[in-house]
Order: structure tokens, then C-alpha cells, then sequence
């Protein structure tokens, strides 16, 4: 165990102090609640499948207070003018990098994803928030629409009391991509965050409502998504419902929000590709297909886990491919050197290994990897990987495995790309490597994906839409993208009393 290992796990310690041997509970209404039934669950660590604690089994009787806490503090809320909701959350990003440290730490732990890529989970979750912040004061605003006769105008106003979802591969971070924009439009939030990573949603209601953030507002029920993640959905005071997850549970919400007729944003599942054309800058796009890919453990919805590759170079990239892959540091999370960690829990390294049974049965080849890593013997430590002699109409090149596993696939010209892959059923981002710039134009209007990078990797900008087609959700995130799902827009008309109005019964 290396010094630098040995002095996080002790700075852990020293955060993880006061949730042990306690229950971790909701925060309602402005306090922590224990929850109506008692019941909990033990949350584990994926470095050796240990305790870490355990946690608050949310219900639907939790649910309901929560969205009762949420509708009684709307109108307060709304009211709140956009300047002081914007000072309000300003004070919330600088309470969560004051807690960074606390945060990057519990989170690896937590999800296995290796302190070098968690340690800017609070940066990135404050920057949210800043964001967004300075959008708060312009929230309402609308245009003005002019006719000959008439003054229109558009105004928003805030949906309501929101449910928020969140998935468990990277928690605080999304977590803050949804609630920041939902409390700078004025709406109110109860937050269900994944039950194998309830941590930092917990230090996150925390922070929120020391920097002043009024009760009810913001609202956190822990708990299992078929108990309180279900009555969320049904609950008939949540206005709308924004998902990060896998694409069944989304088509689940939305049956579950059908009757009271709510709002859904998804974000769901992807299977991704990244193009590689024979005149691409290779050593960049090596740089970038890999860490797309093996970065986060491989459990990302954006990862490009389908490599097609031009056949002109194919033998020489995947090759070149196959060594980095090979160099790929394995290892406990907290680890500066790790670059993979274990796998959020043991059902999902089950799912994952049982993928590269599928490859075996469809008759692909395991170039590297394909099997436990030899870090920790209870741990979830999975070797990256990477599978060739694959062809686009097997399983692993059509199903989201959310691991580091990347299916190489040739192909012969630009036409044969674009059918390969757009032959999937999700449409979340797609990724392109080639110097030719009218090719690059040509990609991002044929790729049925709701984001694209050309000769780059996921590289992620605020005000930009985030979202995507398919099977991979509706709505966009982002800028005023979020605020069209988050409000109502409203039109007024005002007559210049210059036109005719028609009459009756004179």
C-alpha cells in the first residue's frame, strides 16, 4: 500500500466518523428524518464489498411528506426574486468547495471511481451552481413578439414541486446538473439518488440548507427505486420528473408519471461510437478513445464503448489500442495511481462479466482483459478490455454494457460508418476523428445522436444542450435548456385597441 493510499484512507476515516454505526437518514422539511418504517439498508464499499453504513429505506409515506414539504415551499420560493436566488446558490458553490476534500473522498469509496477523476466532483458540482446561479435573475425573462394589432410577449414561471433521480456512477456531480437549474428557475426539489451511492446526496442537502437554503426546498428521501423512487413518479403533487439512468427504468417512470400527467427529462442509456477515419490525427484520437472509454471505470453514459475504425488502419490502431489498454493502472480507488477502480457493486461486475460470456458465444476475441482484476479478492476490480473480431450485429455491439469494455468494428468508407453507427438503439453522443473538414459537417448532421464531438473527447460546456435521441432520452440540459423544462413559458397578449373586434347579438 503506497503512503499517498495510506494517508487518504485516513483522511476517509476522519468523513466516514460520523456515519458510522448510524443510520444515514432522509432530509425533509429542513432536518433530518429517520423515515416512517425504520426500516434501512446497508450501504457497501465496491473496494472489498464491506459495510460502510446504513441507510434510511425510504417508503412512500416519505415520499409523501417530502412532496408535501416541497409543494407547501413553492410559492415562498417562487417569490424569492432572481437576484437572491442567485446570491443563495453562490453561497451553496462556496459551501461545497470549502468541502471538497470530504466530498471526493466519500464518493470514491463510495462508487469506485478513482480519486483522480472524483477529486473534481466538487468543483464541477459548485460550478454548476454558479452557473446557474447567474441565470436565476433572467429565468423569467421572455421576448416580446409584435403584431400589427397586438403586443405579445412571453414570460416563464416555474413548474412547481420537482423529482430529481439520480444514477450512482458519478452522484454529486449529476445530482447538481439537475438540481441546481430546478432551484435557480424556482422550483422546489425532492431528490431520490441511487441507493448504491447515498452519500454525498445527504452531504449535499446538508450544505444546501446550512448556506440558507429554506426548508422544504430542497428535499432528500433515500431508498430503492421500485419503493420510493415508484411513489415519486405517481406522487400527485411532483409537477415533473428528471431521470439519469437506464433507459427500461425510464420507460417505467413514464408509465408511472402517465396518470398524473408529469413532465419527464431522461437521460438514459448509450452505446456509443467513435469514428476513426485513415486521415485522423491518430495519437490524439488514441488518446481520447481510450480514456473515453476506460476513464470513470467505463461507467458513463457518454463513454464511446463501440471503436469503429477505417480498415485502411484498422490491424495498426487496435493494435495500438490493445498496448495502452494493457498499461491501464487497476487498483482501490483511492489511489492516485489507479486509473480504474472496482465496479459500483457485485451485481453489476456480474452483468459485465456475463457480457464477455456473450462475446465468447457470438465469437468474438478477447484482445485484453475479459475477467476480474487481481487487486482485492471481495472487491469488484474488472480488468479493461477490449473485444475484436466483432461485428455490429452482435449483442455487445448493440447493448450498453457501462463497463471498460470497448468493441472494435472496421469499416470500409464514410457511408458504411454512419450505417454502422447509427444501427443501435440509442442516440445519446457520438464521437468522429478526421481531418477533413466537409466529412466532419457531413458527420454531425448523419450521426442520429444528440451530441457529437469531432477530433475531440467529451468535452462538456455549460450553456451547450446535453441530451439525447432514441432510446437515450428526451429533453436537453444546459444553459436555458434546462429552464424550458423546469418552467412554464406563458404568452400575453395586449391589444392596441386599433383592431375590429368581432360581435354578436347586436
Amino acid at each position: 500500500m503506497s503512503e499517498a493510499l495510506q494517508e487518504n484512507l485516513k483522511r476517509l476515516e476522519g468523513f466516514l466518523e460520523r456515519f458510522r454505526g448510524s443510520t444515514l437518514e432522509h432530509f425533509i422539511d429542513g432536518k433530518p428524518e429517520r423515515g416512517d418504517s425504520g426500516n434501512t439498508f446497508t450501504n457497501t464499499t465496491p473496494t472489498d464489498n464491506g459495510p460502510i453504513n446504513e441507510v434510511a429505506a425510504g417508503n412512500a409515506h416519505d415520499i409523501d411528506t417530502a412532496a408535501k414539504s416541497a409543494r407547501a415551499a413553492f410559492a415562498d420560493w417562487q417569490a424569492v426574486p432572481g437576484a437572491e436566488r442567485r446570491k443563495l446558490l453562490h453561497n451553496i458553490a462556496d459551501a461545497i468547495v470549502q468541502r471538497a476534500d470530504e466530498i471526493a473522498l466519500l464518493e470514491s469509496f463510495d462508487t469506485g471511481q478513482p480519486l483522480r477523476f472524483m477529486s473534481q466532483a466538487a468543483n464541477r458540482g459548485a460550478e454548476n451552481f454558479r452557473f446557474f446561479a447567474d441565470r436565476a435573475p433572467g429565468a423569467r425573462s421572455g421576448l416580446a413578439l409584435p403584431a400589427e394589432a397586438h403586443l405579445n410577449y412571453t414570460i416563464r414561471q416555474p413548474i412547481g414541486a420537482v423529482g430529481v433521480i439520480t444514477p450512482w456512477n458519478t452522484p454529486f456531480m449529476l445530482s447538481t446538473w439537475k438540481i441546481a437549474p430546478a432551484l435557480a428557475a424556482g422550483c422546489t426539489v425532492v431528490h431520490k439518488p441511487a441507493e448504491w451511492s447515498p452519500l454525498t446526496a445527504y452531504v449535499l442537502a446538508e450544505i444546501c440548507h446550512e448556506a440558507g437554503l429554506p426548508p422544504g426546498v430542497l428535499n432528500s428521501v433515500q431508498g430503492f427505486g421500485e419503493s420510493a423512487g415508484k411513489a415519486l413518479t405517481e406522487h400527485p403533487d411532483i409537477s415533473a420528473i428528471a431521470f439519469v439512468g437506464e433507459s427500461h427504468t425510464g420507460s417505467l417512470i413514464m408509465q408511472q408519471g402517465a396518470m398524473t400527467l408529469k413532465r419527464v427529462h431522461f437521460e438514459l442509456g448509450g452505446k456509443n461510437p467513435v469514428i476513426v477515419f485513415d486521415d485522423a490525427d491518430l495519437d490524439r484520437a488514441l488518446d481520447a478513445v481510450t480514456f473515453m472509454i476506460y476513464s470513470l471505470n467505463g461507467e458513463r453514459c457518454t463513454s464511446s464503448s463501440r471503436l469503429l475504425v477505417q480498415a485502411s488502419i484498422y490491424d495498426e490502431f487496435v493494435a495500438r489500442v490493445a498496448e495502452r489498454t494493457r498499461r491501464i493502472k487497476v487498483g482501490h480507488p483511492l489511489d492516485p495511481a489507479t486509473e480504474v477502480g472496482p465496479l459500483i457493486h457485485p451485481r453489476h461486475l456480474d452483468k459485465v462479466l456475463n457480457y464477455i460470456k456473450i462475446a465468447e458465444r457470438e465469437g468474438a476475441d478477447i484482445a485484453i482483459g475479459g475477467a476480474r482484476a487481481d487487486v482485492h479478492a471481495d472487491g469488484n476490480y474488472f480488468l479493461p478490455t477490449l473485444l475484436t473480431g466483432c461485428e455490429r450485429t452482435m449483442r455487445i455491439a448493440q447493448e450498453e454494457i457501462f463497463g471498460p469494455v470497448l468493441t472494435a468494428i472496421p469499416f470500409q468508407d464514410e457511408r458504411e460508418a454512419i450505417d454502422i453507427a447509427n444501427d443501435v438503439a440509442y442516440g445519446l453522443a457520438g464521437y468522429a476523428w478526421t481531418r477533413d473538414l466537409g466529412r466532419a459537417h457531413r458527420l454531425g448532421r448523419a450521426l442520429d445522436a444528440g451530441m457529437i464531438w469531432i477530433n475531440s473527447e467529451n468535452n462538456r460546456h455549460l450553456p451547450a444542450p446535453f441530451g439525447g435521441m432514441k432510446a437515450s432520452g428526451m429533453g436537453r440540459d444546459g444553459g436555458d435548456y434546462s429552464f424550458d423544462f423546469y418552467m412554464e413559458t406563458k404568452n400575453v397578449c395586449v391589444a392596441y385597441d386599433t383592431h375590429s373586434v368581432p360581435s354578436m347579438g347586436k
